[in-house]
């Protein structure tokens, strides 16, 4: 039984690692604004965040999937807000059981985002 349990344990980590959050698309227009595209952690219930940020602004965010009201909340409230307040607003919130959610997913992304950028 504990090498079942030991097992599974493995397994699930294993596979967690190789569902992780990822950038999709990171294009930016004439106009001057980024369009990412994220494929969030296989965790939440959300399949996509598209973020739009003219510098460290961000334009808009919509997910798909998910809480929809929640989702569409998420993304008035933030509209306008600096990526840095964005992160410190969301990062580490969680949804039930789980050890992220949507929010947190979005802050992961920021963070990777701002990282990249101050990599370049």
């Amino acid at each position: 039984m504990k090498h079942l349990v030991l097992f599974i344990f493995i397994f699930l980590a294993g596979s967690a690692a190789l569902h992780a959050q990822s950038i999709t698309s990171d294009k930016t227009g004439e106009n001057g604004i980024r369009k990412i595209e994220v494929t969030p952690d296989d965790v939440v219930c959300s399949i996509k965040i598209e973020i739009e940020l003219k510098g460290d602004e961000i334009q808009s965010v919509v997910y798909t999937r998910g809480c929809n009201g929640n989702a569409k909340g998420i993304g008035a409230l933030i509209k306008g807000m600096k990526i840095d307040e964005a992160i410190d607003r969301l990062d580490g919130i969680t949804c039930g059981k789980r050890t992220t959610s949507c929010p947190d997913q979005l802050a992961k992304a920021l963070k990777a985002i701002r990282d990249k950028e101050t990599q370049q």
